[in-house]
């Protein structure tokens, strides 16, 4: 076992203590950990004069029981001296840094020319994040990301909701810097990518997680998409048998593509094959066509059972209780910007933790 595996593991316990308190259980190094965005409510960037600021964002994050958090990793490749700082910077501040999304290796998603410098990029990252003991790194492989689909929905006293509809960009053509891919070109590319960096992380004590195509159209802009389909998820981890290959569960893309959320986090986690989690919920009118994100409380999705069937299979790693709804508070506050239509910020956010924490409390007082 590397040594970085165990600085890695040390730095998932975040500061939590014991997770046994008066008969309720919380989290600790052997449950799963909420976690949020590292920019949540404001710059966590160690630059000068903002300071003060990070120390407010971390705060505001930190009020809601939460200590760990997740955040892009910029250009590749990385550099260990950044990772240091930015990890540093959110310790200082009593944030753990467990996940980074590594992006910019178009190269290598498309098989263009300079695919192997994007690879190696990629693999120089890897070994930066197992030196600086961040156990895992998120990352995509769109062909294109379906978001023309998305629009804005109401919901509950006018809160925000966010519909997707594949009639909006089913007929949209392929754009010039992407092109048109088939499955077979992608799976093609993706088993180059893995075999080169899987490895890599092995070594490194790293491990990657692959979101799902989130929205999970048929065809988005003439491509086909290899993680539109759960049966392509079960692919995916089958082409480098290693727990450094894993994927996002996200159990709202789950029931969108019409599965069953307890179901496909029984089969991944069982295999220990999530290497993080997207906790939301959604109403479906068609699978992979026509859906609602909605609040984490009212959707098709028995969130309980799915926490507790992660509880059960003994995950341990990162929960994110993603896409926040829009709330008249949020949409209030001075520059509220958010990244989607429906979309939500901190009040919203506030709501999905606790939502969240009350289902991992109620699983762990089960077990």
């Amino acid at each position: 076992m590397p040594a970085t595996y165990g600085a890695s593991a040390l730095s998932l316990s975040g500061t939590s203590g014991a997770t046994a308190r008066g008969g309720l259980r919380f989290e600790g190094k052997d449950t799963p950990k909420i976690c949020l965005e590292a920019a949540l409510g404001g710059s966590l960037d160690n630059t000068a004069g903002a300071n003060d600021q990070a120390a407010a964002a971390a705060r505001r994050i930190r009020q809601l029981g939460v200590n760990h958090v997740i955040s892009g990793g910029g250009a590749i490749p990385w550099e260990e001296s950044r990772l240091q700082d930015m990890m540093g910077h959110l310790k200082t501040n009593g944030l753990v840094l467990a996940n980074l999304m590594i992006t910019g290796f178009p190269n290598a998603i498309y098989n263009r020319p300079g695919r192997d410098r994007d690879v190696e990029n990629v693999i120089q990252s890897i070994r930066v994040a197992g030196k600086v003991g961040l156990p895992v790194i998120e990352y995509n492989w769109y062909a294109h990301r379906a978001m023309e689909g998305y629009f804005e929905e109401t919901g509950r006293a006018g809160a925000g909701w966010t519909g997707f509809d594949y009639e909006r960009m089913k007929d949209l053509p392929p754009l010039a810097e992407e092109g048109a891919h088939t499955l077979d070109e992608m799976w093609a590319n993706i088993t180059y990518f893995l075999k080169a960096v899987i490895p890599e992380a092995e070594k490194a004590g790293v491990r990657l997680a692959l979101h799902p195509n989130d929205p999970p159209a048929p065809i988005s802009r003439g491509s086909q998409q290899i993680m539109g389909a759960i049966e392509g998820w079960k692919k995916l981890i089958g082409i480098v048998n290693s727990p450094s290959n894993g994927i996002t569960f996200d159990c709202g893309v789950t029931r969108e593509m019409g599965g069953d959320p307890v179901e496909v986090c029984r089969w991944f986690a069982s295999r220990d094959r999530i290497n993080h989690v997207h906790f939301r919920n959604v109403k479906v009118q068609k699978p992979n066509e026509r859906y609602t994100e909605v609040f984490i409380d009212e959707g098709e999705n028995d969130m309980f059972r799915v926490m507790r069937e992660l509880v059960k299979q003994q995950y341990t790693r990162l929960i994110y209780p993603e896409h926040p709804r829009g709330l008249d508070y949020d949409r209030e506050r001075p520059n509220f910007r958010s990244s989607y239509p429906g979309g939500g910020g901190y009040a919203a956010f506030a709501f999905n933790v606790g939502y969240t924490r009350a289902m991992m409390q109620a699983a762990l007082a089960l077990m």
